[in-house]
């Protein structure tokens, strides 16, 4: 889709022959998602639904479809590699999950982080209806600073798991009423808080404090980033933290403060870039506006994140 694009689109096999339907139904999964092998228990009977929405950052697509099993083998990940992850959310049913030789049963309530990276069989059956996140490998690679199949199980019944899975359902509930800005905002936010719930799955006997000034630290670089004076010291006479407090909290997600300043003023450059109310505003305003020292910093670092330019991405290049 065009950079800066925000779609909603549903498919449905009711409306193919019933000839066709399988045939159908892995082309649209197959382009939506990854190269995969498609499993049908009927391909005769076959039926399933989908609603997709999404930008060329972020995708969520909603989908129920009788039974049926998907496989990325070992040779397509060798053929068409694809780093990206798929969080997985079953809404009804029960998903099956396996890779790296474990096995994750989901149903409402739990959800899983995967890897396309890594050969997977994921299978359910025909009660199945559920949603699935797709996040840019640079996304979870970056904050964390590796690249691994990361967690499954997630618990999303309580505390932070709860809110994220909550997130995830209203942004697809909502999808008629979003714009670009809106749903990247939103799905920005889902991805923080699943690096946060990954780092504390992974290291338990991490510190209650050092999260809460991880979560305080990123409030206020999200809400200053457009001031040129923002910096990891700045930040700690403001909070009453010291520097050295802030950085360890950042170290644990695999970032820095000029780091975690870099990516939201990257990001709010990438907001107002998509954002009609911000067209008059030159690549050099855009820069001043959001805390970069010149246009070319920007373009340099912008380029580097999102494999454009700002120009670029206003004018809809890949």
């Amino acid at each position: 889709m065009p950079a800066g694009t925000y779609i909603v689109e549903s498919q449905t096999t009711g409306e193919v022959d019933p000839r066709e339907r399988t045939d159908f139904w892995s082309e649209h999964v197959g382009s939506y998602q990854t190269r995969m092998d498609f499993r049908y228990a009927s391909p005769e009977t076959f039926r399933g639904e989908m609603i997709r929405q999404g930008t060329d950052t972020y995708q969520i697509v909603d989908w129920s479809c009788d039974k049926i099993e998907y496989v990325r083998t070992p040779r397509l990940v060798r053929q068409e590699p694809d780093p990206d992850y798929r969080f997985l959310l079953p809404l009804s049913g029960e998903l099956v999950l396996r890779q790296d030789d474990q096995e994750a049963r989901l149903t409402p309530g739990a959800g899983s982080l995967m890897t396309l990276g890594a050969p997977f069989q994921l299978l359910h059956d025909a009660s199945l209806r559920g949603i699935i996140f797709s996040i840019p490998a640079r996304e979870i690679d970056g904050r964390l600073n590796r690249k691994s199949p990361l967690a499954t199980g997630i618990d999303l019944t309580t505390g932070l798991g709860r809110v994220v899975g909550s997130m995830i359902e209203s942004l697809s509930a909502e999808r008629d009423s979003l714009t670009t800005t809106e749903f990247n905002a939103v799905a920005d936010r889902i991805v923080e808080l699943l690096c946060m719930i990954t780092v504390g799955d992974d290291r338990p006997d991490s510190s209650g404090h050092l999260t809460e000034v991880e979560a305080v630290v990123r409030r206020h670089v999200r809400e200053h980033a457009a001031d040129p004076g923002l910096t990891g010291t700045s930040m700690a006479r403001a909070l009453g933290w010291s520097l050295r407090q802030i950085q360890l909290a950042l170290q644990r997600v695999g970032t820095t403060p000029r780091e975690l300043i870099r990516e939201e003023r990257l990001r709010l450059v990438r907001d107002r870039l998509q954002c009609g109310e911000c067209e008059h505003m030159t690549i050099t305003d855009l820069a001043y506006a959001s805390g970069f020292s010149s246009a070319s910093a920007l373009s340099t670092a912008f380029k580097q994140r999102y494999g454009v330019s700002p120009r670029e991405m206003r004018h809809g290049v890949r």
